[in-house]
């Protein structure tokens, strides 16, 4: 395999860990770069939910990293064989860098379905079981720019024992080694990046021993698998991402499955986390929300004085503790509820400030009509807007990090989180 192209330069490391710079030689030409910390574009067969590619397109910022799915993409292996030109041109995608997981990190899939040989993911016919010689022959049919590599990720439940963890991690280091010999004869993968992936259950032991295998191996890349939102305590999780990252090369990208909340994200950011999967705002708008929490870390004399009075009056009062919802379908304290019959006479827009198609010309009372009616306009109104505002978030952390604000960002993401979705002013 020929040296990855993709390099990770950074311009900034916050208090050893949080790290700040950009991702570049993306694609088969290297042309592309991706700003980290960042996140992927979600989508659903190529495309984001809700959206056509020219709605999408009237979002700015938008990252220039496409993620897609095995799991939907495996049951159309044979109409992508006849079809020859790869996935990007079969959906249409013009100049992304086309990125390809295991399975959709917005929908839990089944388990007790690994061997040694083979994983499986779940499309809409049922399940699909993939062999290495599978599971290559569909990255040499979908020819994305990178790809995770096949493995075992079947030990997040806490009651995993320890010689199934060791299992897992064992079988997920031979499936690179597999996957990355096909790779290396494989002519239609030339210039393809592989990312290794990072097992380990709850078990440090065998957390610190998969990061530092893979790193053995020639990989563009690390996926940290297992560590879903509800999958452990968000404190462990936060000490085993630490310590994994400690293993792992300052130079390639570090990318986290399954987590997508803003209160996780910041704290996996601080563990040492580059890149996450952007499904949240998906999930938002399947619950009929809309994002609406605060990331503003611009300087405010006025809002400072507020803030300082509301800090003395609360002075001694208890404190959210910041616990996570492990249920990934229920609603957060980052959204709205448009559904409530509160919105139906509020005439504001979802979000003041907000320059999004949907804030800029609709307001939550027609939200709430669109989806009390079950129109499907009010996905796609929900997705312009839940999209625009989570990778604007991304852009403030960015900012934090950089103008050594992230304490800032973290207060307005955690100390109000939950007064906007609530309020009725």
């Amino acid at each position: 395999m020929a040296g990855s192209r993709m390099k990770l330069e950074l311009s900034r490391v916050v208090q050893g860990r949080s790290r700040l710079g950009v991702l570049k030689g993306l694609g088969r030409t290297g042309q592309h770069s991706l700003d980290v910390p960042g996140c992927l574009l979600y989508t659903h067969f190529g495309t984001v939910p809700h959206l056509t590619q020219d709605t999408l397109h009237t979002l700015s910022n938008l990252p220039s990293v496409t993620q897609i799915t095995l799991s939907n993409i495996a049951e159309h292996q044979e109409v992508l064989g006849e079809f020859k030109d790869g996935f990007r041109k079969f959906a249409g995608l013009d100049d992304t860098v086309l990125y390809c997981s295991l399975h959709d990190p917005a929908t839990s899939c089944p388990t007790g379905y690994t061997t040694n040989k083979t994983v499986s993911v779940w499309g809409s016919g049922g399940r699909i079981e993939l062999t290495v010689a599978k599971f290559m022959a569909l990255q040499r049919t979908v020819q994305p720019d990178w790809y995770q590599s096949m493995a075992d990720g079947e030990t997040r439940q806490n009651n995993t024992s320890r010689k199934r963890v060791r299992k897992s991690v064992d079988r997920t280091l031979t499936h690179l080694d597999e996957c990355l010999l096909v790779h290396q004869k494989t002519q239609e993968l030339e210039g393809v990046e592989v990312f290794g992936v990072v097992e380990g259950g709850d078990i440090l032991e065998e957390r610190v021993r998969s990061a530092r295998e893979t790193a053995k191996r020639p990989v563009a890349g690390f996926c940290l698998d297992g560590l879903q939102t509800g999958s452990m305590d968000h404190v462990l999780r936060s000490q085993l991402i630490s310590a994994v990252t400690k293993e792992l090369p300052e130079d390639k990208p570090r990318l986290l499955q399954g987590v997508g909340r803003p209160d996780e994200v910041l704290v996996c950011v601080e563990a040492g986390v580059d890149l996450f999967e952007s499904f949240f705002p998906f999930q938002v708008t399947e619950r009929g929300c809309a994002l609406c929490f605060d990331f503003d870390i611009s300087p405010d004399p006025e809002r400072a004085v507020l803030e300082l009075e509301k800090e003395r009056e609360t002075a001694g009062e208890p404190q959210q503790n910041g616990d996570l919802n492990e249920d990934q379908t229920q609603m957060t304290p980052f959204e709205m509820n448009l559904k409530d019959k509160r919105y139906q006479d509020d005439f504001r827009p979802l979000v003041e400030g907000c320059g999004c198609y949907c804030c800029k010309n609709h307001q939550r009372a027609y939200l709430h009509h669109l989806l009390v009616t079950n129109e499907l306009l009010a996905g796609v109104l929900l997705m312009i807007h839940n999209t625009a505002h989570y990778h604007s978030f991304f852009g403030a952390l960015r900012e934090a990090l950089a103008k050594d604000k992230l304490d800032l960002l973290k207060r307005r993401v955690l100390g109000e989180r939950g007064g906007q979705a609530e309020r009725k002013d």
